[in-house]
């Protein structure tokens, strides 16, 4: 007979132990240590194991429960802990047999069920340790969102930060202590505020309102949206190559060539759950990269690597796709072709002569699809107008 987990992560509501269930609390009953941040182990009061206090910052606290291994602990989160919660990090390298989970009530619950709102409809998001740009993608008039903050003065900063994108109307409902006798609910909009008493735990609800500038769900985003020298994939070829690179869901990008990341940028922006690795070896280019990808909510699934391909390319993950968009030769192609791996998707511009001479070979060599974009744009001519042609462009995608 399998022998009994030796880790149970409990979810902890703001009512305390009046809250557990029956099974919770034989497992506090059987612990031997209970770990957990200052407020839940008050919360929770006296226990007859020895209680530890979860130190900060949140990873020195994992060697410190490792070295428990085999000892019966209970470790204590908030709600439930696999949803925005500790419970991810906490099991990543144990096999589901040495722990169990006993989830309590969600924050996210507590607050739907509070202000009427569906959740399958509201978007929810953990930002008390991640930065209030993860919410740029989604600012939107009429758009709700639930949003855990960090503690009480991050209200006021969520608050100044709407009214700093241009949606200082969007109503706040600050809803604090949900599900415990302290719970308080209070509303006002981001521009109005004016509360020096907010306190933790805390989460917002927002009504999105406001004149601020709404980021496009389509691929081929205005260039504005991103901070560049001049050197960017301008919108209509970056709409194509999105097209041509077919972000699917999990995927990982290698993106060549990075300069102002707007291709990685826009992957990213395709789904929540992918990735890029953005090669790039001017230090210029790669901050104002890295700020692009911060502003637009997107920076922590971006990964950059200051060099050149090939050398940049050694121990990066596996991709589902590569874009070349600077110093495409035939030695990177080589390289490419020995390293992705069949089924991934391949696409490289080219602008010069040489660079058009180079796709045209291994088009002709390995297949796929060759375009050639020629784009002009209507300008003044005298006190007419005429068009004004770009450079055209060569594209080359292959699936290896």
């Amino acid at each position: 007979m399998a022998e009994a987990p030796w880790l149970t992560i409990i979810g902890l509501g703001e009512d305390g132990p009046d809250g557990l269930t029956g099974a919770s609390r034989a497992a506090l009953d059987a612990a031997e240590f209970v770990m957990g941040p200052p407020r839940h182990l008050d919360l929770l009061g006296p226990v007859s194991a020895e209680t530890i206090a979860w130190p900060v910052p949140f990873a020195d606290g994992i060697p410190r429960l490792m070295n428990l291994r085999g000892r019966r602990v209970v470790v204590l989160a908030s709600g439930d802990p696999f949803w925005f919660g500790a419970g991810s990090v906490l099991v990543r390298d144990l096999p589901p047999g040495e722990w169990t989970a006993m989830p309590g009530r969600s924050t996210f619950s507590l607050a739907a069920a509070r202000l009427g709102w569906p959740l399958e409809a509201t978007h929810c998001l953990g930002l008390h340790a991640a930065p209030l740009t993860r919410l740029r993608p989604i600012l939107a008039p009429a758009v709700r969102v639930l949003v855990l903050l960090r503690d009480g003065a991050a209200a006021g900063e969520l608050a100044q930060w709407l009214v700093d994108q241009g949606f200082g109307k969007t109503r706040l409902h600050l809803l604090e202590s949900l599900g415990g006798p302290r719970e308080r609910r209070r509303v006002t909009t981001a521009a109005d505020f004016a509360l020096d008493d907010v306190t933790h735990p805390v989460c917002a609800g927002l009504e999105i309102a406001g004149q601020g500038r709404v980021l496009p769900l389509a691929a081929g985003r205005a260039d504005d949206w991103f901070d560049h020298n001049g050197q960017i994939t301008k919108r209509p070829v970056r709409a194509l190559t999105l097209s041509a690179l077919a972000p699917t869901p999990g995927a990982h990008l290698w993106d060549i060539g990075a300069g102002s990341g707007s291709i990685g940028i826009e992957w990213l922006l395709a789904g929540r759950d992918l990735t890029v690795s953005a090669i790039e070896s001017d230090p210029a280019r790669a901050a104002r990269l890295t700020g692009n990808a911060a502003r637009l909510g997107v920076g922590h699934r971006l990964t950059l690597i200051e060099g050149r391909a090939p050398e940049a390319l050694s121990g990066l993950p596996v991709p589902a796709a590569v874009f070349v968009g600077g110093g495409l030769s035939q030695a990177l192609l080589e390289t490419l072709w020995l390293l992705i791996p069949l089924g991934a998707r391949l696409v490289a511009n080219a602008v010069t002569l040489e660079s058009e001479a180079l796709l045209s070979l291994w088009h002709a060599d390995r297949g796929g699809e060759l375009y050639r974009i020629e784009l002009a744009e209507a300008s003044a001519l005298g006190r007419k107008r005429g068009w004004k042609s770009a450079y055209p462009i060569v594209q080359w995608s292959v699936v290896r």
